[in-house]
């Protein structure tokens, strides 16, 4: 993370009194400071381009911060820039304090100067600043008018929508944005109109030779990026065979023994003990289980029904025998939870898209609560309304890590650790490798013979006919 030289952080404080900002409220106004000098630096923009502003508020909204917030984020940014514009400081030097020596350099006033637009009032023969500044500014006019330094705002906005319209879920809307918005770092904000094919070959292979990422992080920027021309740029990359695709190697994956299974869910504590037994025990990913409703569940026929799997797919698992018990006990905590809500008045729980408006009671309605609901109420500051959310994935596996380590099993296990350890114990147990392909609703079945590879087979392999048998 950037740090804040000593001398900008002085004037900045020095500026946040003088514009009425609160004692309290300084640190908080520091922080949204450095976080927007980090962005800069992260994605190589230059902090007199408004455009560095803009995507700065931009990640914001897409981390979804909440109103107030981006807010004060803005207003924060807004002060710093009344700082840099009135007393003539150097931005581009500030993006590399992130070192004692850096700091120092800043602080002493005998670093580089930068391309910041300065006071033309300065007239010192001594500073070269002048001479510099009409030079940066001249500079920054070309960029702007040619090819780099573009607002991609727009790009980013349409990005967006395209991927709601097709109902991609949020985490391909959290990846494609983030390789759009490298892949815009890397072009220095070039015009969107003038990217072409070429710009995504040099990326990738920058990917690849400068930065070492995996193959399939390299799989999955070309996708990312292939998607922006077709579907925002109006583009097509023509010869896709032009563009190398990186080649994965073969993945085994981790499997856990049937005792270390129960010696870690020996050691965790509910309601963690139970969601990790039936991810265990119905082959589940983690978001499946925890956004897990009432309505998913048919105790009468012992039938666990999966809504929007990966790829929007459902299916049904059974129920294991094992969890019956335990499970009916956590329905009728969640209804008593239920009760105590409505009590208190709070406004539902979350649901998908547009589900509330087309049913306007289902948030508080028994059957679409979470089966796994988080402790605490959200607040949500733009309806300001109090909602229940489910368990987050970070305290799920958080507790995960600490059992592991208490069990002093040498494997490097997570949670879908126990959905691999499910398939290759049924294809250890000679279940048809078609019916563990439904059960974990793979769509192709050569996904599901990854798990031949972590068991020892037991088929018989001598060619032989069956009226021989």
């Amino acid at each position: 993370m950037i740090q804040i030289p000593p001398d900008l952080a002085y004037k900045y404080s020095s500026h946040l009194k003088a514009k009425g900002v609160g004692d309290k409220q300084h640190r908080f106004y520091l922080k949204w400071l450095r976080y927007y000098l980090d962005f800069c630096h992260k994605y190589n923009f230059s902090h007199g381009m408004q455009e560095s502003f803009s995507s700065f508020i931009q990640k914001l909204k897409e981390k979804k911060q909440g109103e107030n917030l981006i807010k004060q984020a803005h207003h924060a940014v807004s002060l710093y820039y009344d700082i840099i514009h009135s007393s003539g400081m150097n931005k581009k030097q500030v993006s590399f304090s992130g070192n004692a020596a850096t700091q120092k350099k800043l602080s002493s006033g005998n670093s580089t100067p930068g391309s910041r637009k300065e006071p033309t009032h300065q007239t010192d023969s001594s500073n070269p600043e002048p001479t510099v500044l009409k030079r940066d500014q001249n500079d920054h006019k070309a960029q702007r008018n040619n090819v780099t330094g573009s607002d991609w705002t727009e790009i980013f906005g349409k990005l967006g929508n395209t991927i709601q319209v097709r109902h991609y879920s949020p985490r391909t809307l959290k990846t494609y944005t983030g390789w759009t918005r490298q892949f815009q770092a890397f072009l220095k904000s070039k015009n969107p109109n003038l990217v072409v094919v070429e710009d995504v070959k040099e990326f990738l292979t920058w990917l690849t030779v400068k930065k070492g990422v995996s193959a399939s992080s390299q799989n999955q920027a070309f996708n990312a990026l292939l998607f922006l021309f077709r579907n925002v740029l109006g583009k097509d990359f023509g010869k896709v065979d032009g563009i190398v695709r990186a080649k994965r190697k073969p993945y085994i994956p981790v499997v856990l023994s049937r005792d270390e299974v129960d010696r870690i869910i020996g050691l965790l504590n509910h309601p963690h003990k139970l969601i990790i037994s039936l991810m265990y025990g119905c082959g589940l990913r983690i978001s499946e289980c925890l956004s897990l409703r009432v309505n998913n569940f048919n105790f009468d026929m012992r039938i666990l029904t999966i809504h929007d799997g990966k790829g929007k797919k459902d299916r049904t698992v059974p129920i294991p025998e094992a969890l019956m018990d335990e499970l009916k006990k956590q329905l009728v905590m969640v209804s008593d939870l239920h009760e105590e809500d409505c009590r208190a008045g709070f406004d539902g729980v979350f649901l998908y898209g547009l589900l509330e408006k087309k049913y306007s009671n289902a948030a508080r309605e028994l059957v679409w609560q979470w089966f796994f609901p988080a402790a605490e109420l959200t607040f949500v500051p733009e309806s300001e309304e109090r909602r229940r959310y489910h368990i987050h994935e970070t305290a799920l596996q958080k507790a995960l890590r600490k059992a592991v380590k208490k069990a002093k099993i040498p494997k490097r296990v997570s949670s879908h650790t126990f959905r691999h350890s499910f398939a290759s114990h049924l294809l250890q147990a000679n279940y048809d490798i078609r019916t563990i392909q439904e059960l974990l609703g793979h769509s192709d079945v050569r996904t599901t013979m990854i798990y031949t590879h972590t068991v020892k087979s037991v088929t018989v392999k001598e060619a032989k006919s069956p009226l021989d048998f």
